[in-house]
């Protein structure tokens, strides 16, 4: 349902614009025929599509569904109670007791899914009905509109001279259809927005249904529930899975692919890791496209590491718990709720203390690094993988960040960089990670903005980092959208921080709320597709 919906708000767009200028035109129609000729037009427009009735029907049914969850939820929570003997299962060695802890997150996960998919559906049946509504008195407007002046058109002669009760009756009818049209052009903005809102929830919702997303006939379903439930040591696990929903799906389709020898290796690294952390970051490493050679060198060095070197190492961002807090804005218009983003205090930023130009650089290095963690480790531990030196790390950023610039063709000076070498770069480093084409995509008001919106907001719920330009009337600046929680997204700085900012604050020009204030509007966004 949620791919339907994502062409639905273009359209929406490209109607109230043509909406609003049939409103204008028929303000300024000189004759009878002509403000008919506009009414026609109106008439001919059709009304916001959808079904409420069965909207909300598949929105109950999925509610429905919840009393059989919870009741699977509340057996599955007594046996994790219970204490189970430590007994191993699963093709990697995973302890029954964590597997069954597991399930129960998995089952608590599915019943919000239920829940959230349900809302979204009865929600946005209960808005098509509204705006249906609305639009139903747009044209009884424009019927009043008719019968205020009459629909039987006149003939060469009678157009050749209007007396005054005909002119006015003319007017009155002009006021009356533009209005029409204008209650028209409000319902396709409601309707269209209404199905933006729910293909972003249900997507989210879908992205989030991550047991199922690793398809995969060589692991067993116990691992396969545990890799989806692996998250970092520090910070909200719900906001610090390891595998993303993409690449839940990606390392799956991989582990098939591979050789039975390859294979073979695989499951051998697996059941030979420590802790199930250890095994999320060998099938992210799978999933960004690394060889089984690379990643049985990358086993070799995270062997045995605990879940917080692993994401202090691996995971170049980390989400607090109360990240998403409104804590309102500092007096330059900055958002108060920034979090720095270090390793060993060393911050992940723009030529190791902020001081240069390589802003599209430094956001595409960082990214990289979210969905590489085998590119990560180069960075924060060095060729033997081991280092826990700020300062080493620090140097190693820098002429990564200095690499990229050049291979995007950045300006002198580590100055900045043109959209082409940013799409090329973010398609080499980011692309080849995800297996995605970036794509650029310009946007020069609100509208354009609010409808690329759905395709930013899927492709980082699926775990898919997005590159975005801002800009002031003093200059430019590259950031990096990364996540998104109902109408929130996040946004990371190549200055070293991660904040959020709303649809609205990005709609409608105060992303600066993510940097200094100033750098309001978002201007470009390079997508996956």
């Amino acid at each position: 349902m949620a791919g339907v919906l994502r062409g639905a708000n273009e359209s929406a767009a490209e109607r109230a614009e043509r909406l609003a200028g049939l409103s204008e035109r028929m303000l300024a129609a000189g004759s009878k025929n002509d403000l008919l000729d506009l009414i026609d037009l109106a008439f001919s427009e059709p009304p916001p599509e959808g079904d409420p009735g069965t909207l909300e029907a598949l929105g109950r049914r999925y509610r429905d569904q919840l009393d059989e969850v919870m009741s699977l939820h509340d057996r599955v929570d007594k046996v994790a109670r219970k204490g189970l003997p430590e007994v191993w299962v699963g093709d990697t060695s995973v302890l029954a007791s964590d597997a069954v802890s597991a399930v129960a997150r998995a089952v608590s996960d599915m019943a919000d899914a239920f829940a959230g998919g349900s809302r979204a559906l009865i929600v946005l049946a209960d808005a098509i009905l509204d705006a249906q509504s609305q639009d139903g008195v747009g044209r009884g407007k424009l019927r009043q509109a008719l019968n205020e002046m009459g629909s039987d058109r006149e003939g060469f002669f009678d157009n050749l001279r209007e007396n005054d009760e005909e002119e006015w009756d003319r007017k009155n009818a002009a006021h009356f259809a533009s209005y029409g049209v204008g209650e028209m052009r409000k319902a396709v903005l409601a309707a269209g927005e209404a199905r933006r809102v729910a293909a972003r929830d249900l997507n989210k919702w879908a992205s989030e249904a991550r047991a199922g997303k690793m398809d995969s006939d060589e692991l067993s379903p116990v691992d396969r529930l545990m890799l989806a439930d692996a998250s970092g040591a520090k910070g909200a696990a719900e906001y610090n899975e390891i595998l993303s929903a993409n690449e839940l799906e990606r390392s799956g389709r991989a582990m098939d692919n591979l050789p039975p020898a390859d294979r073979a290796r695989m499951e051998l690294l697996m059941t030979n890791t420590s802790s199930p952390q250890e095994k999320a970051y060998l099938m992210k490493a799978l999933a960004a496209g690394r060889s089984v050679d690379e990643i049985d060198e990358f086993a070799y060095k995270i062997q045995g590491k605990d879940p917080a070197w692993l994401q202090r190492h691996l995971s170049p961002i980390t989400t607090q718990g109360d990240s998403l807090k409104d804590e309102g804005t500092n007096a330059n218009g900055s958002s108060v709720n920034t979090d720095d983003q270090t390793f060993d205090g060393q911050k992940w930023i723009q030529g190791g203390d902020g001081s240069e130009g390589t802003c599209v650089a430094s956001s595409t290095v960082t990214a990289r690094a979210m969905v590489d963690p085998l590119y990560a480790l180069e960075l924060t531990g060095g060729p033997s993988g081991q280092e826990d030196d700020p300062g080493a790390f620090r140097q190693r950023l820098v002429e990564e960040q200095h690499r990229l610039h050049t291979e995007g063709d950045g300006g002198a000076n580590w100055g900045g960089m043109g959209p082409e070498g940013q799409e090329r770069i973010a398609d080499d480093a980011i692309g080849g990670a995800t297996g995605d084409d970036y794509q650029r995509h310009d946007m020069n008001n609100a509208d354009e903005r609010r409808q690329v919106l759905t395709d930013v907001e899927k492709s980082v719920a699926e775990g898919k980092p997005v590159p975005v330009d801002v800009k002031s009337s003093d200059g430019a600046h590259a950031m990096t959208i990364i996540g998104q929680e109902g109408d929130m997204l996040q946004i990371y700085n190549p200055w070293g921080t991660t904040t959020w900012v709303s649809e609205d604050d990005f709609i409608n020009g105060h992303m600066g709320k993510a940097s200094n204030g100033e750098l309001n509007d978002a201007y470009s966004v390079y997508v996956p597709q």
